[in-house]
C-alpha cells in the first residue's frame, strides 16, 4: 500500500511539472498579444477617432497597460479585445 502511495505521489508531481511546462508557451503568446495590442490601441488613438471611441480606447489602453505591468497577460488581452471592439463600432 505504501508503494502505491509513493507511485501516485510521483505521478502527481510529474503531472504538475508537465502542466507547468505547457503553460509557459501560452503565457509567452499572451505577453506578445498584450504588447502588440497595446501598440495597436496607441496607434488607433493617435488617429483621433470620434470622442466616444477614443474614450473607450483610452479606458482599454489604461487597463491593458496596468495588467501588463502586473504581468497579468490574459487580463491585458481582455482589455485589448475591449479596445478592438470599440474600434469596430
Amino acid at each position: 500500500m505504501q508503494t502505491f502511495t509513493r507511485a501516485a505521489a510521483g505521478g502527481a508531481v510529474l503531472a504538475i511539472v508537465l502542466g507547468l511546462g505547457l503553460a509557459a508557451p501560452a503565457a509567452a503568446d499572451e505577453a506578445k498579444d498584450c504588447s502588440a495590442g497595446i501598440a495597436l490601441l496607441k496607434a488607433e488613438a493617435a488617429k483621433n477617432p470620434p470622442k466616444a471611441t477614443l474614450d473607450k480606447i483610452n479606458k482599454a489602453l489604461k487597463g491593458a497597460e496596468r495588467e501588463l505591468g502586473e504581468k497579468e497577460y490574459d487580463e491585458c488581452v481582455d482589455f485589448v479585445n475591449d479596445g478592438k471592439k470599440a474600434l469596430k463600432g
